[in-house]
């Protein structure tokens, strides 16, 4: 291993780890603020939709809902048949979501603090051609955005370098 992906490792690690640590700090699970994140931007799917995202089984993805429907963060609503209800947010989950969202975005400018201008427009320009090189199909694509901000990254005359957010329902 060179040092840049070492260094890259502890960087991505070092985030990682603030962003759990907030979310756990509130009471919420590494898959409680994905799924609140990833519903905010794509509202009314399918369970079973939440759990390939997140990468959780059909009993996962159940218990997961549950619990978000418990806490008054969602709802499920019919689907086309009984077996394929749909999830949205509610008003309490829709604010926890931007909270969380403000707070990957506090944690993320606080890594990024010590660069220029100059610096971290090289270094979004650099970051927007790896992301973009990460995945080719929709389900991984959403997987690696499920903590994305995607009016952030669907701004200034730019789109997901993924391109996956617009897409149809899996």
């Amino acid at each position: 291993m060179a040092r840049i992906e070492n260094l890259l490792g502890a960087l991505s690690l070092t985030i990682a780890d603030r962003l759990r640590e907030g979310g756990a700090a509130q009471g919420m699970s590494a898959s409680e603020q994905a799924s609140l994140i990833t519903l905010l931007a794509h509202p009314d799917r399918r369970v079973s939709w939440l759990g390939d995202v997140l990468g959780l089984t059909s009993s996962g993805v159940t218990r997961l809902v549950d619990r978000l429907v418990d806490r008054g963060w969602a709802t499920r609503t019919p689907g086309s048949d009984a077996r394929q209800r749909r999830l949205r947010l509610t008003g309490p989950g829709t604010e926890r979501a931007h909270a969380l969202l403000r707070e990957r975005g506090d944690v993320c400018s606080e890594a990024l603090a010590s660069l220029s201008g100059d610096e971290r427009a090289a270094l979004e320009r650099i970051l927007g051609q790896l992301v973009g090189e990460l995945h080719t199909e929709q389900v991984p694509a959403l997987r690696t955005c499920r903590l994305c901000d995607v009016g952030v990254c669907n701004s200034a005359g730019e789109e997901c370098p993924l391109h996956h957010t617009v897409a149809a329902d899996v």
